[in-house]
């Protein structure tokens, strides 16, 4: 359970998101579902409802992340973080080609894995987006 967020900074996270979802650079105005506001390290974790924690999310990609914070790839042995807005550059971690979204560090890997960023759905709707000048 998140504590309140008051609307001045939905609207302030919103904003500097440009009103994307920080993970998937999916648009808001494409969605008829309202995006959602993310502590980036979860509440459960020792995260902060400060700003600098929160980002810009699409449902899809809240729902999938939940409070994870990482994950396990082909090591089990290693833990990877996902990507974190305020502390990574998107298009240094990741590049969008004819709509997948393809990893350029273990951070993308970890959070294209988990988020599903590649789900079908989701790259057919990121393919509408691109031929529509909204993406990325």
């Amino acid at each position: 359970m998140s504590e309140y967020i008051p609307d001045s900074w939905r609207k302030a996270v919103a904003k500097r998101a440009s009103y994307r979802c920080e993970y998937c650079r999916r648009p808001e105005a494409d969605s008829f579902i309202k995006f959602h506001i993310d502590h980036i390290i979860s509440l459960k974790h020792g995260g902060a409802t400060v700003l600098d924690n929160l980002a810009f999310s699409c449902s899809i990609c809240n729902g999938n992340k939940g409070s994870d914070v990482g994950t396990v790839l082909q090591n089990e042995e290693v833990f990877v973080r996902f990507f974190h807005p305020r502390k990574h550059n998107w298009f240094e971690h990741f590049e969008v080609l004819e709509g997948v979204i393809y990893p350029k560090s273990e951070i993308a890997e970890a959070t294209i894995k988990v988020l599903e960023l590649n789900h079908l759905n989701r790259i057919l709707e990121r393919l509408d987006l691109i031929a529509a000048g909204l993406f990325p």
